[in-house]
C-alpha cells in the first residue's frame, strides 16, 4: 500500500527546516574552525568535512518528504525538467522557504557561538575567477542531481551530492557556495564562510548560469527525462 505524499505545506516546512539546518552547519563549522586554527587549510578542511557530512545526513532525512532540495537552483532545475507535468506553485513555495531558512540558519549559528546575530559579512567575493568557480560548482551540482535521477538512482543522492560538494569546496576557487539561498543567508554572518552583501547578486547570477550549463550537460549526456526512461518510482512524491 502506497502512502499518500506529504502535503505542500509539510514539504515547504521540510525545505525551510532542512535549509536552515544546512546553513547553520556551514556557518557554525566555519566559526568553530576559525576559532580553533589560524591555518586556512585546516579551517577549510574542517568546514568542508562538516558541510559534506551535514548535507548528506539532511538529504537522507528530508529527502523522503520534499526531495531535500535546500537550493533554488536544484528546485528550478527539477521544475524545468518536469515543467510539462507540474506547475510552478511548488517551486515558488520551496524557494521562499529556502531563502527564509538560510537566513534563519545563519542567524542561529551566530547566536550559538555568542555572536550578535545580524552583522553583515564584510568578505568581498566578486572577482571574475571566483564567479567562474561558482558557475563550475553549480553546473556540477545540477549535473549530479539530474544524472542520478535520469539513470534511476536517486537513492545515491545523500552520498553523491555530499561527496561532490565536499570536493567542490576544495577544487573550485569560490569555495562552492552553489546555492543562491545559502549565499544570501551567509551575507548575515561576518565569519569565515560569509560573503559581503554587495557580492551576493554576482554570485547568484553565476549560480543561475551554472544551473543552465548543468541542465545542458545533463541533456547532452542523458537526453530528456522522457528519453532517459526515468522510473516512476524515482520521485517519492509522485502518485501516478
Amino acid at each position: 500500500m502506497r502512502m499518500s505524499p506529504p502535503s505542500l505545506p509539510r514539504r515547504t516546512a521540510a525545505e525551510f527546516i532542512g535549509t536552515a539546518a544546512l546553513v547553520a552547519v556551514i556557518v557554525g563549522s566555519g566559526i568553530r574552525a576559525d576559532s580553533l586554527s589560524q591555518d586556512i587549510g585546516v579551517r577549510l578542511l574542517a568546514n568542508a568535512a562538516a558541510s559534506a557530512v551535514g548535507l548528506g545526513l539532511l538529504i537522507a532525512l528530508i529527502g523522503p518528504l520534499s526531495g531535500a532540495h535546500f537550493n533554488p537552483v536544484v528546485t528550478l532545475s527539477e521544475w524545468w525538467s518536469r515543467r510539462h507535468e507540474r506547475g510552478g506553485r511548488e517551486a515558488l513555495a520551496y524557494i521562499g522557504a529556502q531563502v527564509a531558512g538560510a537566513v534563519a540558519g545563519a542567524l542561529l549559528a551566530e547566536a550559538m557561538f555568542g555572536r550578535a546575530p545580524g552583522a553583515w559579512a564584510t568578505e568581498p567575493r566578486s572577482a571574475l575567477h571566483l564567479l567562474l568557480g561558482e558557475a563550475v560548482a553549480t553546473a556540477g551540482l545540477v549535473l549530479v542531481v539530474q544524472g542520478l535521477r535520469r539513470i534511476g538512482r536517486p537513492g545515491l543522492a545523500p552520498v553523491a551530492v555530499a561527496g561532490y560538494i565536499g570536493a567542490a569546496i576544495w577544487f573550485t576557487s569560490s569555495g562552492s557556495f552553489a546555492n543562491p539561498a545559502a549565499t544570501f543567508g551567509r551575507a548575515f554572518s561576518d565569519s569565515f564562510t560569509g560573503i559581503a552583501p554587495g557580492s551576493v547578486p554576482s554570485y547568484a547570477a553565476a549560480q543561475i548560469l551554472g544551473m543552465v550549463i548543468g541542465l545542458g550537460l545533463a541533456g547532452v549526456l542523458y537526453g530528456t527525462v522522457r528519453e532517459a526512461g526515468e522510473p516512476k518510482s524515482a520521485d517519492p512524491r509522485r502518485t501516478e
